[in-house]
Parts: structure tokens; sequence; C-alpha cells
């Protein structure tokens, strides 16, 4: 059985993660026993292995792949163009799917593409600028989509697929592609 860490919280049920460096995360409620722990791990096993060798083999890919480095001015470039170009797109987006929005920020990220608020506040990652367009508008409606619904429910990938019929295969880009970005503004900004 591979190891696993246990993170407590005040939650209600079990869930396992895989991180993207293959690391497994248990998440119990507090008064989860360990025994209850072991169990839905062993129920899960088939889960884990299949996700953490996916996880060993995009690390294997990332690292085969030369990850260009993006410096502190260029990062000041992506988030200067973005915030130029990304504002006026989800105003058409916003029109289209019939939401708000409050402020729009550009950030660089180290994890997230794009976040909003329950203000209806947009965060947007400036290495955005550096994917496909139709991957920005992926993420663009992503977040939009939550105007509707603050979370990933069956509701929430309708709403988002009512704009972008294809958006698996989008997601699937930036899971795929995503990580090469964020890797190379830590190493251009020595992180």
């Amino acid at each position: 059985m591979k190891e696993y860490e246990i993170i407590r919280s005040a939650r209600r049920t079990l869930s396992v993660e895989v991180t993207v460096n293959g690391k497994v995360l248990v998440r119990a409620p507090y008064r989860a026993t360990r025994r209850d722990i072991e169990e839905f791990v062993i129920k899960e096993q088939d889960w884990i292995e299949r996700h953490v060798a996916k996880m060993n083999e995009r690390r294997r890919q990332r690292e085969s792949m030369p990850v260009p480095r993006i410096g502190a001015d260029e990062v000041h470039e992506l988030a200067a163009r973005a915030l130029s170009e990304i504002p006026p797109r989800v105003r058409a987006f916003a029109t289209e799917m019939g939401v708000t929005y409050g402020r729009i920020t550009i950030r660089n990220q180290r994890t997230l593409w794009g976040s909003c608020s329950s203000r209806g506040n947009l965060n947007f990652n400036c290495l955005l600028m550096k994917t496909p367009v139709e991957i920005q508008d992926y993420v663009i409606v992503h977040e939009l989509a939550h105007r509707k619904h603050m979370d990933h429910s069956p509701a929430f990938w309708a709403e988002v697929e009512k704009v972008v019929p294809d958006y698996r295969e989008r997601r699937k880009w930036l899971r795929r592609n995503g990580g090469q970005y964020i890797e190379g503004m830590k190493m251009g900004n020595n992180v």
C-alpha cells in the first residue's frame, strides 16, 4: 500500500487526492478513526494506483521537455498584455452568459489559472497569455460560470459547456501543458 498523508478538517466525508508529484493525501473529518481511514484507502487502492501512475508519467514527460524560463520582465509584459486583452473578453462572455462580475485582477499565480470570489471578483493568471486563445477563453468562461454555481457540480459544467462545448479537451490541454509555464516562471524568478 502506498504511503499517504492525512489532513484532518471540519469536513464530513473522506476523500483522496494524488498531487502532481504523486503524493497521496487523504482528507478526513476530525471524527474519523484511523481504522475508518485505512478501510477507505484500501477501498480506493485501485483508483490511487492508477492516479499515482498517471501523475508519475506526467512528471516524467514534464522533466523530459525543456522548460522555457520566464523572467520578471516577461511576467510584467504578460500581465500588461492580459490587463488589456482579458477584460473585453470577460465582458463579452459575461453578456453571452447573462452574468455580472466585480473587479478583474491579473496576477502571476503559482497554482491557479483563474478564480472567482463570492463577491464576483475575478482573478486571472498572467501566464494565460502564453496559452492558446481557446484555453484563455475556457478559463474565462470557467470563472464566469462560478457566478451561477460556486462549485464544480454537474450544473456548473453544463453552464461551461453551453459556451465552450469542447471544454473537456481544453481542460485536458491545460492540465497536460500548463505546468510548464508555471515551472518556467518559478525557474525564471529563481524561486
